[in-house]
């Protein structure tokens, strides 16, 4: 069976043209690969057809504001305490956050419970579920989270996000 496939897919002259003529791309990422097919077009039905322009399309791209979250959706507002650790050999690393009175605390009867640390940017999420609550005389007071860096790719993404984190919240970097 694969022979006749591999046999149609030469013998076709339609993949042989088709596989010299370029690649074109269109806003959104979707690429067109002109061929001679002259078939019948098909449309599932169910579906309504949409027509995508194809000129005067303009991409805008955002940047999100680097933000901390516990509740996926729920920006944190405390802004936290970090302490870093680094091997010696540089491979990997530790981030200890420290959050005193969270916001998360105030909400997290309406919104749900913490399932986790989210540290959100432009490149995407870091994500760990190393996060406890310390109570004070029966009330929650802190949250502390730890994210785990076991690789340099690892600690240079880290602390990209660090950086962005920073920047927009006013923080420095103190070195101990």
């Amino acid at each position: 069976m694969a022979a006749v496939m591999k046999a149609l897919a030469v013998a076709s002259p339609v993949s042989a043209r088709a596989a010299q003529q370029p690649r074109r791309y269109v806003a959104g990422g979707a690429s067109q690969l002109q061929s001679s097919f002259h078939g019948v077009s098909v449309q599932c039905p169910g579906r309504p057809r949409q027509a995508t322009p194809r000129r005067g399309v303009q991409v805008v791209m955002m940047a999100a504001r680097p933000s901390i979250q516990f509740i996926q959706g729920t920006d944190e507002q405390t802004i936290p305490d970090v302490r870093l650790t680094k091997s010696r050999d540089g491979t990997n690393g530790v981030a200890i956050f420290t959050f005193e009175q969270p916001s998360v605390f105030d909400s997290s009867a309406e919104l749900g419970d913490i399932t986790g640390l989210y540290m959100i940017d432009d490149e995407g999420v870091l994500q760990s579920v190393d996060v406890s609550a310390k109570f004070v005389n029966g009330k929650p007071a802190r949250i502390e989270a730890k994210y785990v860096m076991r690789t340099p790719r690892d600690w240079d993404r880290f602390m990209r996000f660090m950086e962005r984190y920073s920047q927009a919240n006013g923080l420095q970097f103190v070195k101990n």
